[in-house]
């Protein structure tokens, strides 16, 4: 049964992958610079993907296996509220960085769960938040009350 499928596949695998090449090109021209301005004066620098509509927000980083060290995800709500994120289809741990609108990072929920429903509350009302790989607060000395520059945010 198997074999058979392949074979029906066969003509079809060369367009799929330009279509997984296409897709990887589009995603790149994607990224945003933002970077984040610590207590110790140092300035960490990202390129991040941002989720600025509901579809791109609820499909986030789910089923993907890796993220360069210096990427994320900002997800821009658009207004402030409180908000909650879960780790449910997402197979990498991660940082979340909660942001206010002012661009403080008012909580960071570190080395979260894979694959969890858990809730993650932002615990106040923020603007957006950030995910980097886990680890990657700590690494950088990224804390509570830091700063967060990218157009979303007003100083």
């Amino acid at each position: 049964m198997r074999r058979s499928v392949l074979k029906r596949l066969q003509p079809v695998l060369p367009a799929l992958g330009f279509v997984a090449t296409f897709a990887g090109a589009v995603y790149a021209q994607a990224l945003e610079s933002l970077s984040i301005a610590t207590q110790g004066s140092q300035k960490q620098s990202f390129r991040v993907e941002v989720a600025r509509n509901d579809a791109d927000r609820a499909q986030g980083l789910m089923y993907r296996r890796s993220m360069p060290a210096d990427q994320g995800m900002l997800f821009d709500f658009g207004r402030v509220e409180p908000v909650s994120m879960w780790m449910q289809n997402t197979y990498l741990s991660l940082d979340m960085l909660f942001i206010r609108p002012d661009g403080t990072i008012a909580r960071i929920a570190p080395n979260t769960e894979p694959l969890s429903t858990r809730t993650i509350p932002s615990g106040e009302p923020v603007l957006a938040v950030l995910e980097l790989n886990a680890g990657t607060a700590s690494k950088l000395g990224i804390k509570p009350g830091d700063r967060v520059e990218h157009p979303i945010f007003k100083r």
